[in-house]
């Protein structure tokens, strides 16, 4: 036992456990915490989603890897109606939440020891720890060019971006497939917030004829339903793109028994084929955000980017370090996540989500309210 190589020591800590001590204190307002700091869902999950769930109960049996035909061309056709992307069904693999596979991908492509994993240099912590788990070597930047000779067989895009809201138009997009297929590299693509794009912002997939030019080779794209749908307690997200890598992935899959619950994959069917729901949601989100903007811009923190997705990127002139700014908000019962746990470029930053509830953000921009005055 001594000599075993344990995986978790190759991993660093988590990084929300270090927000403990500032949710503690958040939470000793008088009028509770405002807790802005995950961007969980809190709405209810659609009638029709549960109903969906509920009617496929009676599911004794094994679901299949691959997942239902049903399914899979409601993926399909959700990608052609929404986003303007073409894939066979054949192409859409269920998967059991998006982070699920964010951390498994490079192990399930076979990558390993001197194996290089790209992503963003700010970016979601799991695609560093994703390439970590593969015991590859993760490199966080955004000018692929600055890595030479590297060896880079999976690079990571993320837009719209999580913690920034960035958007990635479809000019950059389509340089990094270049750069990748010149490389032999594959490209996986992040694209859990698609849907939601603001002030006239439109996001892009990278399976998009204007970024790909028709072919998928050497692509991937995830697709979630937690934000969309409010799914994230159900787990439910698919890949899709490259039929070759998908076919690669489902191989390895059905050995590992990586499965999503048959009840699960009606509740997918049902958001897909729906988007009344989803826009009613995006309405939602979209008054939380206008009021938690305008809260933190009238009490002097600036937003960067943030055009997508369900948070906004924040600093301030009086905090030159996250945690400075945490403290402070936790100090008016707010909480927040810290720039820097999505890379040394956060410095000085804090993403605030406004997925909390109507009565929550109201609470929170109240007490921004009073430190601007």
């Amino acid at each position: 036992m001594a000599d075993r190589r344990r995986v978790v020591d190759r991993l660093p800590d988590f990084p929300w456990d270090r927000l403990a001590p500032h949710k503690q204190a958040a939470a000793t307002h008088p009028d509770g915490i405002a807790d802005l700091s995950v961007g969980t869902p809190v709405d209810p999950v659609p009638a029709q989603l549960r109903t969906a769930l509920a009617e496929a109960a009676d599911s004794p049996g094994y679901p299949t890897t691959h997942g239902t035909p049903a399914l899979r061309d409601a993926a399909a056709a959700w990608l052609a109606r929404r986003h303007g992307v073409t894939v066979e069904s054949a192409a859409v693999l269920p998967t059991i939440g998006s982070k699920e596979l964010v951390a498994w991908l490079p192990t399930l492509l076979g990558l390993g020891p001197g194996d290089t994993v790209v992503h963003p240099e700010l970016a979601y912590p799991t695609y560093d720890i994703g390439a970590r788990l593969a015991g590859a070597t993760p490199i966080a930047t955004d000018g692929l060019t600055a890595l030479g000779p590297e060896r880079a067989p999976l690079v990571w895009v993320n837009s719209p971006a999580n913690p920034t809201g960035r958007v990635l138009g479809a000019d950059h997009l389509r340089k990094v497939v270049a750069w990748a297929r010149e490389r032999g590299a594959i490209v996986a693509s992040d694209e859990c917030y698609i849907d939601l794009g603001w002030d006239g912002a439109a996001p892009v997939s990278v399976l998009h004829p204007d970024v790909c030019g028709g072919s998928h080779e050497g692509l991937l794209a995830l697709h979630s339903l937690s934000k969309r749908s409010n799914l994230a307690g159900y787990r439910a997200a698919f890949v899709t793109g490259d039929p070759a890598l998908v076919g690669e992935l489902l191989a390895v899959r059905k050995h590992a028994g990586m499965m999503v619950p048959a009840p699960v994959q009606a509740a997918m069917r049902a958001a897909l084929d729906d988007d009344g729901h989803a826009r009613e949601q995006k309405e939602r989100y979209g008054r939380r955000r206008a009021r938690l903007r305008a809260a933190l811009e009238g009490a002097g923190w600036e937003i960067s980017h943030s055009e997508a997705g369900l948070y906004l990127w924040a600093s301030h002139p009086a905090h030159a370090d996250s945690w400075s700014a945490v403290a402070a908000l936790a100090s008016i019962g707010i909480l927040v996540a810290p720039g820097d746990f999505y890379g040394p470029a956060g410095a000085g930053h804090v993403r605030v989500a406004f997925t909390a509830t109507d009565e929550r953000v109201e609470a929170a921009a109240e007490r921004l309210s009073v430190t601007a005055g």
